[in-house]
C-alpha cells in the first residue's frame, strides 16, 4: 500500500506544479485552489508512504516523480522546448528512480 501511496503523491505533485503555473503567480483562484488541494493531499500521501518505506526513497522518488512529470506536462500542454539536454536530465532523473526502487 505505501508504493500506491506514494505513487499517487507523485502524481499529485505533477498536479499541484501545473496548477501553479496555470495560476499565474496565484491570480486566478480555480488553479490556486487546485494547487492547494493537491499539495495538502500529496504530502499527506507522502506521509503515509513514509510510515514504512525509508525517508531517502521516499522523498526521492515523490521529488523525481513530480520532475519527470513536471517536465513532461510542461512539453505537452504548454509547449516547452524539447532538447537532447533536457532528454537526458529526464531519462536520468527516472533511470535514479528506477534505481532507488529497485535498492
Amino acid at each position: 500500500m505505501a508504493w500506491f501511496f506514494l505513487l499517487a503523491a507523485g502524481f499529485l505533485e505533477i498536479v499541484w506544479a501545473f496548477a501553479m503555473k496555470e495560476s499565474q503567480g496565484f491570480t486566478r483562484l480555480t488553479p490556486t485552489l487546485i494547487m492547494l488541494g493537491a499539495m495538502v493531499a500529496s504530502f499527506g500521501l507522502l506521509s503515509l508512504s513514509m510510515r514504512s518505506l525509508p525517508l531517502g526513497t521516499s522523498y526521492m522518488i515523490w521529488t523525481g516523480i513530480g520532475a519527470v512529470g513536471a517536465f513532461v506536462v510542461g512539453i505537452w500542454f504548454l509547449g516547452e522546448t524539447v532538447t537532447a539536454q533536457r532528454l537526458i536530465a529526464a531519462l536520468l532523473i527516472f533511470a535514479g528512480i528506477v534505481t532507488m526502487k529497485l535498492a
